[in-house]
């Protein structure tokens, strides 16, 4: 009788603490720690991280996911290096000083305010009834030929042999009636639209600005779009580029860190264009096309 009443006794605590270990946790203990906005950095709280330990890569992050308040003066930023804060975090609150946060930021590319969130990419203003954005694709002319070969051959090189770069399709499929068409390039931009997929990464190299590309106008076949990306000639050796007989000239202005107005320098005739980042022998170059009415 007294083993049975011991075992009894060892086997009521194991049950009690069974049951404790399975009680249910009111949710309001996990509400509670859940932030409810976003924390608002200053100059002293950036030299909190830094004194804490935490790498420069960790807290740009923080500094780009946050808003913050900072004195960006002079002698604010002498303290701020006095006190062991690193170059590129400097940089990022001098940065975030001017752009602010993008909280829950969702790109609506149609919209047609520049400063609305886009993704990266180059668009063009449809300033009919309901102005809207247009996003262009970019088309890949992965296909080159020469032309004036029999030139070439006759001349024993004097006459020029020209590389061209071939688009598909005879059209492009973004249409504008705008003689003069107002473009919005969208390059990689900080805060939550930064995963996104970044613009320069169809490139050979990154691209951040519009005076990395070329507006160029294409010449119009009946199956495809061409335009001159190089030439060869005995005495004038070869040259690789946009021909200044179908460069387009244009002028951009920064509207927000990241984005450009790009306008072109005067009207444009009916036709193909398309704007053509830097080419690269060997490798197809991307354009991104469009059609003026």
């Amino acid at each position: 009788m007294f083993r049975l009443f011991s075992g009894m006794l060892l086997i009521a605590p194991l049950s009690v603490s069974a049951a404790a270990q399975v009680a249910p946790i009111p949710a309001s203990t996990f509400n509670a720690s859940r932030p409810t906005s976003l924390d608002t950095l200053t100059n002293s709280t950036v030299i909190e991280l830094v004194r804490a330990g935490l790498g420069s890569e960790s807290i740009i992050a923080k500094i780009n996911a946050s808003n913050g308040t900072y004195d960006t003066s002079t002698d604010a930023l002498i303290r701020m290096k006095q006190a062991g804060v690193q170059d590129g975090v400097i940089a990022a609150m001098l940065q975030r000083s001017t752009t602010p946060v993008l909280t829950n930021a969702v790109a609506d590319n149609s919209s047609a305010n520049p400063l609305t969130p886009h993704a990266p990419g180059i668009y063009v203003l449809d300033n009919r009834a309901s102005p809207k954005m247009i996003r262009i694709d970019a088309t890949l002319a992965n296909q080159t030929k020469s032309s004036n070969m029999l030139g070439y051959a006759l001349t024993s090189g004097i006459l020029k042999m020209k590389m061209k770069a071939v688009i598909p399709n005879p059209q492009a499929r973004v249409l504008t009636a705008d003689v003069r068409p107002i473009f919005y390039f969208y390059f990689t931009q900080t805060g939550p639209l930064a995963n996104m997929s970044q613009f320069g990464s169809a490139f050979s190299a990154m691209a951040s600005s519009p005076n990395e590309f070329s507006l160029v106008r294409l010449d119009q076949k009946k199956d495809r779009r061409e335009t001159s990306v190089g030439s060869f000639g005995m005495f004038s050796g070869a040259k690789s580029g946009i021909s200044d007989k179908a460069r387009v000239s244009f002028t951009y202005d920064d509207v927000a860190p990241g984005v450009f107005k790009v306008t072109p320098s005067a009207n444009l005739l009916p036709g193909q264009y398309g704007f053509l980042h830097s080419v690269t022998p060997g490798s197809g170059a991307r354009i991104f096309d469009f059609a003026v009415l």
